[in-house]
């Protein structure tokens, strides 16, 4: 999709529409909308709905970051513990790996 062809009102319903999903833990549709409505909130000159799109790409950026950063906390702690953790990490494991 190309948001030169969109009207600026249809550019705020769909950054607003992305941002809303991102609630439905999709942090992933966060990054997108702030990555591809960045250039028109920060770069583009000044029109009416790019204050509302501005904040929605700030606030998803931030909801992307703070997934990113407690997915890795998960990570980070479940590999250290996993074989202190026993049949529970076993139990949360897709894919036992062989040895210890």
């Amino acid at each position: 999709m190309d948001l030169e062809k969109m009207s600026n009102e249809n550019k705020l319903d769909l950054c607003k529409w992305y941002f809303k999903v991102g609630f439905v833990f999709l942090p992933f549709i966060w990054a997108v909308n702030a990555i591809w409505f960045f250039n028109e909130a920060f770069r583009k000159p000044a029109y009416d709905e790019q204050k509302q799109i501005r904040k929605y790409v700030i606030f998803s950026g931030i909801g992307a970051i703070l997934w990113g950063l407690v997915l890795t906390a998960w990570i980070i702690t479940f590999q250290v513990n996993r074989v202190a953790w026993g049949q529970f990490a076993d139990d949360l494991s897709f894919i036992i790996p062989l040895g210890s």
